[in-house]
Formats: structure tokens, sequence, C-alpha cells
């Protein structure tokens, strides 16, 4: 370990109040030294004493091991969590009285540990309750070993941190429909498969080819005529499945407040939802935050860790298209005050074929369906207008 590391962690161990009581003696000591007043020596010996008596609290080792679990990690804003702290003393001997810290989010949670025989436990139970989409972090678990005045401490991290991802409200969502799909049979790329629906070309067998796909009549022609024996098999091209992209609006001028935003969240959640359920794979893009795949846990985990920024619609939009390049469907969700021809560059970004929809928070106005320039816009004034709005504009 560096010096300076191990430098750090020794006055680590100094608590705020620890180097007042320190400033005092030596400042006490240096006055009764130059004056020669007594009640400068009397307060500097007391905080020297003070020091002494404080430093043996310190001595020790703390032989713990700590778990620390969350149940569930993923909730939907309004419910708890659960949270537990266990911790056993895997020392040969009996631990002494220590304290345990667990921060969640801006709060700490304090508990007495008593002392525990060897191989015993302690449990702590607390719950987590959230109000609002985000995340909150959970840990690290630290114990505290110290005097009663708070002098001195010696701080263990156990743990590292952990999350509580806070989902938005969820909105009821008929199935978005295979009107949405580019192509029945998926979209062909440049992937060659030797199983798929796409169909590509022929080739010579080599051992280890399904059988199934051998293309019989041709290898029948080829071996009339040439005379030589010869099996074509069938070449396929990958396709891929139906790709759902969602694009929010991130600068701060887009959204006067903050309530609209939340709104806008719970809209892209909702969405993702029912997409994973209709087996699309899903895209969320909203400023720095970016998630694609299948696993539904991937979008809504991003809607959750999402904030207000600097990237814009534009910009995410375009890096929307390299993170999701086969998608199918597209929404991009602006604010009220956001500026449809962002919309509109954003839209531009993505290629020819991929049905765009566009998405306008606006609780002052009213829940309707426009279009403009060919694009489909979704005014949304409440966000339980937004299956009728879907329904209305996708089949």
């Amino acid at each position: 370990m560096p010096d300076t590391e191990r430098l750090d962690r020794i006055l680590g161990i100094i608590r705020p109040v620890g180097w007042v009581i320190l400033g005092i003696g030596v400042s006490a000591t240096l006055v009764a030294q130059t004056t020669h007043w007594r009640e400068m020596g009397v307060i500097a010996a007391a905080c020297v004493l003070a020091l002494l008596l404080a430093a043996p609290f310190l001595l020790g080792r703390t032989a713990v091991r700590v778990d620390l679990r969350l149940e569930p990690e993923r909730v939907m804003a309004g419910e708890s969590a659960a949270a537990g702290v266990l911790v056993t003393n895997i020392a040969g001997r009996r631990l002494l009285p220590t304290t345990l810290e667990v921060p969640v989010g801006s709060a700490v949670h304090r508990y007495g540990i008593g002392a525990l025989a060897p191989g015993a436990g302690n449990e702590e139970t607390f719950t987590i309750r959230t109000e609002r989409r985000g995340v909150i972090p959970v840990g690290p678990a630290t114990t505290r070993r110290g005097d009663p005045l708070g002098l001195f401490s010696r701080d263990v991290t156990w743990t590292p941190v952990r999350e509580v991802l806070v989902r938005p409200p969820l909105l009821p969502l008929e199935s978005l429909g295979a009107g949405l799909l580019r192509d029945l049979e998926g979209v062909s790329t440049d992937a060659v498969s030797q199983s798929d629906l796409a169909f590509h070309a022929l080739r010579e067998y080599v051992p280890g080819d399904d059988l199934r796909h051998i293309h019989w009549r041709s290898s029948a022609k080829v071996m009339a005529s040439t005379g030589e024996s010869s099996l074509l098999v069938r070449q396929y091209l990958d396709t891929r499945r139906s790709h759902a992209t969602l694009v929010v609006e991130d600068r701060v001028a887009a959204w006067p407040d903050p309530d609209d935003f939340e709104m806008a969240m719970a809209v892209a959640a909702s969405i993702a939802v029912r997409a994973i359920m209709d087996e699309f794979e899903v895209s969320f893009i909203c400023g720095k935050h970016a998630s694609s795949g299948a696993d539904g846990h991937l979008a809504l985990d991003a809607v959750c860790r999402a904030d207000l920024g600097l990237e814009g619609l534009v910009n995410s939009g375009r890096r929307a298209v390299s993170v999701a390049p086969d998608t199918s469907l597209c929404f991009l969700i602006t604010g009220p005050k956001g500026e449809f021809s962002d919309v509109q560059r954003a839209s531009a970004a993505f290629p020819p074929e991929v049905r765009r929809f566009a998405i306008l928070i606006d609780p002052a106005g009213r829940s309707r369906v426009s279009e403009a320039g060919g694009l489909p816009v979704l005014h949304l004034a409440d966000k339980d207008d937004l299956a009728g709005l879907l329904r209305w504009s996708v089949r």
C-alpha cells in the first residue's frame, strides 16, 4: 500500500470531534508554555487524557461476515422493498460490541451490534419505501468501532453498494400488433445461416450438413448434366425480430415541470413492457443512458436511471440508430417545450422503412392524434389516454 494511502487511513481514524480536542490540546499547550498560564496547562492535560482514554477502544480486530439482502431489487414507484443485514462473528473469540451503518439513499441506518459469541449472528431488518422512479443506493454496510465520545473510530466496509431500482407506474396497453412488423418472416441480414426463413442460395453439400436442407431437384439436374454425384443444399440468411426503439428528450428546457418528464418515463416503460410481451426486442435511449436487447430488464433498468441532461433528442436519435440498427418501430418522446423540428430531425436519422411515431407530452393541451410531414404525432395530455391513442394510430 502506498505511504499516502496508509497515512490517509491513519488520519481517517480521527473523527471531527477528535480533531477539535487535538487542536484545543495543542493550542492550550503552546499558550501554557509561553505564558505559564496554569489553567491552559490543565486544559491541555485534560485533552491529552481524553485522547489516551479513547485510544484503547480501537484495539482488537473485527472479523465478521456481513450479508446485505434486498427483496426485491426492482419495485414499482409507491411499493416497498425489504432489506436485511446479517452480521455473523467468524472469529474464534467473542466479538466486542460495535456499530453497524447502512446508508440508504441520503439517510443512514445505524444499529448497535452487541457482543457476539463465535459463530453467532445478529440480523437487522428495515423497509425501503419508494415514492418516485429512480435508483436508491443501499450500502456499503460498514462496522464502526470507536470510543463513546466519538473521538476515534475505525471503520471497515464489508459489502459493496447495492441498488433498488424504482420503476415508474405502468399503463395497461393492448398488443402493438403484427401490423408493426416490417416483414412477417423477419428482415434479412447479411449473416449466412443454415436454418432460417430467408432463402439465399445453393451450395455443395459438406459432411455435417442437415439432410433436410438438400435440394433434391437441383442435385438431380447437376448429376444428370455432369454425370458426377453431387448434392446441393439450401443456404439461408438470418432474419431478425421486430425491434421497438424508444427515444426520450432529456434537455431540461423541454420539461419545465419535472412531473412531465416522469410522465414520459411512465409512457416509455409501458410501451417497452408491451413490446416485450409482443416478443419485440427493445431499445431505450435518453441522453447518456441507453440499453438494447431482448431482456426486458435492460430497458426498464435504463428507464430507472434516466435523468435530465444536455444531449437532446437529435443526438439521442442518431445514437439510437447505432445502438439499434435493426429498429423496425420507433417512438420519439418529447415535452411541452420540446422543438418539433428536433423531433423531425431525430426521425430523419432512421431509415425510411422504420415506422416512426412522435409522442408529445403536454398536460396543458388535449389528447389527440395528428400528422406532420408524414409523421404520426400523439399529443398526450393524460397518460391514461395512451392506450387509446396507440390503438387509433398503429392499426
